[in-house]
């Protein structure tokens, strides 16, 4: 029987780690990826990733790289886990590196910048021939680090990639279902960073509970509404790709978005929020792209919309509030 193919994680944040060591706890030979050299050489000292997952010393099968050739060899399956915007910029440095048969899945969430476009269809102009799949679902990944019981949703250009995908992830505290609905998994990741930067104003102007389960339940009817005008499938957004990531990312501070939004609701500037926060928010991006779509698709994104114009219109976050609350009263359904 073969070896068992080893697995290149591309992307040393805090989510990419936290893969590479659920991955090695499963007994995988993972190769952690990273562009700066001399971040690289600091894991491989240190045994773990200080910046972002102190608490986690890497397991045994996690092995350090900064060549990426080198990561990519004896074909190797490749799980990216970089932000959005520097999705297209991966693939790009990999095209020319893998097999025709190496299986390709990505951990991002977002949509790519000024294009809009949704991730695989940008892997697909990138990599057409390459299977792939796409991980998303309520995942925290200071708790995937720490073994904490966890589940999320595979999708595959085809389910033997979303069932190879998921058998690699599954393990005695993770739990992975497979799909074949790419859109409606890489919507519901991608709006609910701009739903838990509704979410996080709203507490942070005080507004309470009440508040937040009406924005969260909204928010759910706008990424219905939208998934499905992109050719998603509404029992996605049912699912642990949708509801499931979006109340997980709209009610705990664990989320980069929803501190994003108790800022915003404070007070703070955009860029001041950014600072303090000192990662990747990527809902900002995403709430722009998700504007743009709205408008193209001419699907009614109303807490989106005043999301968009607090990040990039200076909106006070009182008056957003306040424009939905007068909106013209109309069946829940609709």
């Amino acid at each position: 029987m073969n070896a068992p193919r080893p697995i290149a994680v591309l992307g040393t944040g805090s989510w990419g780690t936290a893969l590479a060591i659920l991955l090695a706890r499963n007994g995988h030979a993972v190769r952690l990826w990273g562009n700066e050299p001399a971040v690289m050489a600091e894991l491989a000292r240190a045994r773990c990733n200080a910046r972002y997952l102190p608490d986690t010393p890497f397991p045994d099968g996690i092995s350090i790289y900064a060549d990426l050739g080198a990561a990519l060899a004896d074909q190797a399956d490749v799980l990216v886990a970089v932000p959005s915007h520097a999705f297209r910029e991966v693939l790009n440095l990999i095209s020319t590196k893998l097999q025709p048969d190496t299986a390709l899945a990505w951990a991002t969430k977002g949509l790519e910048m000024a294009s809009g476009k949704l991730l695989h269809e940008v892997a697909e102009e990138v990599l057409p021939d390459q299977p792939h799949a796409v991980i998303s679902g309520p995942t925290f990944a200071r708790e995937v680090a720490a073994g904490l019981p966890t589940a999320a949703t595979v999708a595959g250009s085809d389910l033997r990639t979303a069932e190879h995908f998921a058998a690699l992830l599954r393990g005695t505290s993770f739990r992975a279902y497979t799909s074949n609905d790419r859109v409606g998994v890489e919507i519901g990741g991608a709006l609910k960073n701009v739903l838990a930067i509704a979410a996080g104003i709203s507490d942070g102007l005080g507004f309470g509970a009440n508040s937040r389960a009406a924005l969260i339940t909204r928010g759910l009817a706008e990424m219905i509404r939208l998934g499905e005008a992109l050719g998603g499938h509404r029992e996605t957004f049912m699912g642990l790709a949708g509801v499931g990531d979006l109340v997980l990312t709209c009610t705990d501070d664990q989320s980069r978005n929803r501190r994003m939004g108790l800022a915003l609701g404070r007070g703070q500037s955009r860029a001041a929020a950014q600072k303090s926060i000192d990662q990747v928010i990527e809902g900002v991006d995403t709430a722009r792209e998700i504007h743009k779509l709205g408008k193209q698709y001419k699907v009614d994104l109303p807490i989106t919309e005043q999301v968009y114009r607090v990040l990039y219109e200076n909106l006070d976050p009182r008056e957003a509030v306040q424009t939905l609350l007068a909106r013209e009263p109309k069946a829940e359904t609709d």
